[in-house]
């Protein structure tokens, strides 16, 4: 049955080519929908760009005719610009507020009660971003619902890199004494018919439960189970602390996985060992030319305004997370401030990712901290400036998001997370347990 859908402003923000993703269902855009666009065109972040975005699709479809009249979409339905409808008398003895907000629900409501009065009604629904404004919707009994296309997989669902197996110790101990194992093999050894993505994690137990256990990573190109390559000594003082970390440790020294993700709550350790593993593979190894660290400029809670100083100083406050992993890895091999060694080490660049696009980066180990707080288009521009010879480690925890038109399911760390588990260049480990210290630990638990 073909619906109404009344578009809220940020789902437009979100994405600007939601509007095709309706089928062959009729989307409605209040007037003030367009007004906020208009404000937000002028931004010269990520919302701004897709408030032209959106400016530019409506100003094509306007050559196939009137908006105010409807045009039609190739899927079948039809996008019409209201201007009618607008009347806030629905509205009045519960919210006396002429808001934005409330004006797009007074025409969603109105829309609705139109239809009410016909012979085969129309179900209008509203589909906003904003939760508040769902559930005004809801108290009106108006359908509301949020924008869903973007999402791949719930976060409770999303791809965790690793699963665990309980097989005979024999296996175990065949696969210690060959330091591997084919997978046909393993399959035919367990009777198990299991279906792994590149790069994923297999960690065996013993079915009797004794303590034998053994950590596989399953290689596509040889088809098997191969033991991990964290070396013993541990990667610049920093010794893997539980079985996710080690995981972790063994894709970031993997020159062959060209894409690592990493998610994890706070003081799982992912920043620390992203970090060791760069300063490895850049001071010692010299497999990159340079280590890059970028991190996106959003902050938490209320906005600190204008800094003071020149471009350094100005983005300190916001990489200062990335001088304390630094300066703790530092400690033990120099004595010096971490200012001073960032300045001699000119290999070592820490960057906002403001300052990313238009860029190629070639030989660099890259890792962007933060992510979740990125959107699709966004991680899709820096991924694609990765140039020949380069590694990027994308890490983040999707459920400590800053970004209002983000969440656990729809940002751009999530969306590479599960886009790239098929692909053999890339490899993904969630990190469970906290590490930082005992109480972080037991409020990332609690709060």
């Amino acid at each position: 049955m073909k619906k109404k859908y009344v578009l809220d402003t940020n789902v437009l923000l979100h994405d600007p080519e939601c509007i095709f993703n309706f089928q062959d269902n009729d989307i409605i855009l209040p007037a003030v929908v367009i007004e906020e666009i208009d404000e937000k065109k002028k931004n010269d972040d990520e919302i701004g760009r897709n408030a032209r975005r959106v400016a530019r699709i409506l100003d094509e479809l306007r050559k196939k005719g009137r908006l105010s009249e409807g045009v039609k979409l190739d899927g079948g339905g039809v996008l019409k610009v209201e201007l009618n409808h607008r009347a806030m008398d629905c509205l009045r003895e519960s919210f006396v507020d002429t808001s934005n907000d409330n004006r797009i629900l007074a025409v969603a409501l109105n829309l609705k009660n139109e239809e009410l009065k016909k012979e085969n009604p129309m179900p209008v629904v509203l589909v906003s971003k904003d939760v508040i404004l769902r559930i005004k919707a809801d108290s009106f009994g108006l359908a509301a619902e949020d924008y869903l296309s973007d999402k791949t997989v719930q976060y409770d669902d999303i791809y965790m890199g690793f699963s665990e197996l309980k097989v005979y110790p024999s296996i175990i101990d065949k696969f210690y004494m060959e330091k591997g194992i084919s997978l046909k093999d393993f399959i035919e050894q367990t009777g198990l018919g299991i279906k792994l993505y590149p790069n994923q994690y297999v960690i065996l137990k013993d079915e009797f439960g004794s303590g034998k256990s053994a950590i596989a990573r399953y290689d596509l190109n040889s088809d098997s189970l191969k033991q991990l390559i964290v070396p013993n000594e541990g990667v610049w003082g920093i010794m893997p602390r539980n079985v996710q970390q080690k995981m972790a440790l063994d894709l970031l020294l993997n020159d062959n996985i060209l894409l690592v993700t990493l998610t994890g709550r706070a003081g799982t350790g992912k920043t620390l060992l992203a970090l060791a593993a760069g300063l490895l593979k850049t001071q010692d190894e010299r497999v990159y030319n340079k280590l890059l660290v970028a991190r996106p400029v959003i902050p938490m809670g209320r906005d600190l305004g204008y800094l003071p100083g020149d471009k350094n100083e100005k983005l300190r406050p916001w990489m200062q997370p990335i001088y304390d992993n630094m300066e703790y890895l530092f400690s033990g091999k120099k004595n010096m401030k971490i200012d001073d060694i960032i300045v001699g080490l000119k290999n070592i660049e820490v960057e906002a990712l403001t300052y990313i696009r238009g860029r190629s980066i070639p030989n660099q180990f890259i890792i962007i901290d933060e992510a979740q707080n990125l959107t699709r288009h966004e991680v899709k521009t820096i991924i694609s400036r990765v140039g020949e010879g380069s590694k990027i480690v994308m890490i983040g925890d999707p459920e400590q998001i800053d970004n209002p038109y983000l969440d656990s399911s729809s940002n751009g760390l999530t969306q590479v997370v599960e886009t790239f588990k098929d692909q053999s260049l890339a490899g993904h480990v969630m990190l469970l347990k906290g590490e930082r210290s005992r109480l972080a630990e037991l409020a990332a638990s609690l709060l």
